[in-house]
């Protein structure tokens, strides 16, 4: 009887500890760590084209830091998507992998973006540059941006006409569409509005990234007597280097181009993303996977009006500049595009 208690305790003292030890083992495991948030973007052309793509990579670069680094924001890239059944298929696969945010970072991309989202509900995808969310067709998981380039295009536009000796302005476009269109439009009113009796040549050469025929239009405005240039898009680097062999003055958007040419760059407007990405990132955080629209602008930061430094600018142009971009941020200016 006695062998059997100090059996029965010595089960019930092992029986203890293991549950002791079961509970200690559970209390003492570290929780999981949160994944980090994930956006894959495709990109039209590369990250380093002084341009569209180039200013979507550093406005990921920034929000990355501003997150915490990659344990808080991890992000990957597909770049040369200018064709686009391959950037279509880039943009399944990454919605196949998970990622939480798939941008379509060109106006070229919409028809394959409106019918690859429905196939992925739960993912939410963004589409630039527009204000079309889809919305209407029943979509909710993407979401749109875009800059609004005719602000800073005004405000080039008011230094070129300062800065002209001709009054011949030449311009070179990609595709009459999205931020380019808004650009060239508000650079042209800028230009008008500062010299009535100026002469500004627009051609768009139907492609974004044909560089070859960007410095052939670039050539042909300069033989028609443009001593200022500007243009939009990836393929302007054709056009700047044409312009810096005649000594043209050039005007940049989208991304700061003084690099390409100090001496004949005057300023550009740059494009900061973040300001539409971070509110995405939020929304889809809070559970809202698409149908806003977001707008880059003078007054919230998303556009802003850089000089080059090594170009020396009359500080008369500067101080129409700076008027200039208190006049649109405050309301003064309405500036006329397409068919606002």
């Amino acid at each position: 009887m006695r062998r059997a208690l100090l059996f029965f305790l010595a089960v019930l003292l092992v029986a203890g500890l293991v549950a002791c030890g079961g509970t200690q083992q559970a209390e003492t495991q570290a929780p999981e760590e949160a994944r980090p948030f994930r956006i894959a973007v495709v990109m039209p052309s590369a990250i380093n084209d002084m341009a569209f793509s180039q200013s979507m990579y550093e406005a990921l670069v920034k929000l990355q830091q501003e997150m915490g680094g990659p344990d808080k924001l991890e992000f990957v890239y597909s770049e040369n998507m200018y064709v686009v059944d391959d950037a279509a298929a880039a943009i399944r696969d990454y919605a196949s992998q998970g990622y939480d945010l798939i941008i379509a970072h060109g106006s070229q991309y919409g028809s394959s973006l409106q019918e690859i989202a429905p196939d992925f509900p739960n993912t939410s995808f963004a589409w630039g540059t527009t204000v079309d969310t889809f919305a209407e067709q029943g979509i909710d998981n993407v979401f749109a941006y875009e800059a609004r380039s005719e602000q800073g295009g005004y405000v080039n536009g008011v230094m070129a006409a300062m800065l002209s000796q001709s009054g011949v302005i030449g311009v070179v476009g990609p595709i009459e569409t999205g931020d380019a269109k808004l650009y060239i439009d508000g650079f042209k009113a800028g230009v008008m509005a500062t010299n009535p009796n100026a002469q500004v040549n627009v051609n768009y050469i139907g492609s974004f990234s044909d560089v070859a025929l960007a410095a052939e239009a670039a050539k042909t405005h300069i033989e028609a007597g443009a001593d200022v240039l500007t243009g939009t898009a990836q393929m302007v680097v054709g056009a700047v280097g044409v312009a810096k062999d005649h000594g043209v003055l050039w005007f940049g958007t989208q991304a700061d181009q003084s690099s390409l040419a100090p001496d004949i760059v005057v300023a550009n407007q740059v494009y900061d993303w973040t300001v539409a990405l971070k509110p995405m990132v939020e929304n889809i955080q809070n559970g809202v996977r698409g149908g806003e629209a977001y707008s880059l602008t003078l007054a919230n930061g998303g556009l802003t009006i850089q000089y080059n430094p090594q170009f020396d600018l009359p500080a008369e142009v500067k101080d129409a500049a700076e008027a200039t971009i208190q006049g649109i941020v405050n309301g003064d200016i309405q500036i006329p595009v397409g068919g606002e």
